[in-house]
């Protein structure tokens, strides 16, 4: 009776001693789910140079080969990744949710922001601009923007930026993905969009026929990878990956080779303070 007593005591320790050798116990921080070789990571789907899903399935941009390398770092392949569209407004939700592991999705670095989830890096800093079609005159930067459509994405702050510190005549339109901007801007829907230079950038480098960037930048935004707010070990480890990937010159390469073309001056990289 005492061994059929002690025998469900002794299962459970065995079965806690198997999950703490098969690393059970840090499945929820990311060296934990990077043990098994895979990754969900959120990326921007339609960003030229940035992240992009192109129409044969492949997904390219800068953003794609900074993922591409922490995951590396990490031990899990290219083949092990699982890439998960992060738009402006669901980025903290899927990383709060855990239904995606970390987000490199032109990602700024904010207070508001670390309320709710944590950063690495920053890996690329870059500032705000304005879009127009290529044979706009008028519009010249933000400060020319009363009585004109400016669109912007859900979830982004840029252009409520503009209306609060330019233009408080100018009226605000919202899409859901940069893309669906260019489309209404090329369609004379919108007079003008806003977000992040480089982002703006990619479209000229699409149709530098059609488009236009206007005025200077008028910010600055850090770009940083995005995850579990708590998961300490796992943000330095991204940020020491951030950082192997500059000292070894592939920083430089994937930028040159994903926005070299996009007519802005490439930046240097910045010092990593997310750690």
């Amino acid at each position: 009776m005492l061994f059929r007593r002690l025998l469900p005591a002794t299962a459970l320790v065995t079965a806690l001693s198997l999950i703490a050798a098969c690393g059970g116990a840090s499945d929820d921080t990311l060296a934990g789910k990077a043990d098994d070789g895979k990754l969900t990571i959120g990326i921007r789907f339609d960003q030229p140079g940035l992240g992009q899903r192109r129409l044969d399935g492949k997904y390219v941009g800068f953003d794609v080969d900074v993922a591409k390398y922490v995951a590396a770092q990490l031990g899990v392949d290219e083949k092990g990744i699982t890439w998960r569209e992060a738009r402006s407004a669901d980025r903290e939700k899927l990383i709060a949710s855990g239904e995606v592991d970390f987000v490199v999705a032109t990602y700024s670095i904010t207070d508001k922001r670390k309320e709710q989830v944590s950063f690495a890096g920053p890996y690329f800093e870059t500032g705000q601009g304005v879009l127009v079609r290529f044979t706009e005159d008028h519009i010249t930067g933000p400060e020319t923007l009363n009585g004109k459509k400016l669109c912007s994405v859900t979830g982004s702050t840029s252009a409520q930026r503009v209306k609060d510190q330019f233009a408080q005549d100018v009226q605000l339109v919202e899409y859901g993905q940069y893309s669906d901007c260019v489309i209404a801007l090329l369609a004379g829907n919108v007079d003008a969009v806003t977000t992040d230079e480089v982002i703006l950038a990619g479209y000229v480098a699409e149709n530098p026929e059609l488009l236009k960037l206007v005025g200077k930048p008028f910010t600055t935004e850090r770009y940083g990878i995005g995850l579990a707010k708590d998961d300490a070990k796992g943000r330095s480890e991204v940020s020491a990956a951030i950082e192997k990937m500059v000292g070894s010159g592939e920083w430089r390469s994937a930028l040159e080779r994903n926005i070299g073309q996009a007519g802005v001056p490439l930046p240097e990289p910045p010092k990593v303070t997310e750690k």
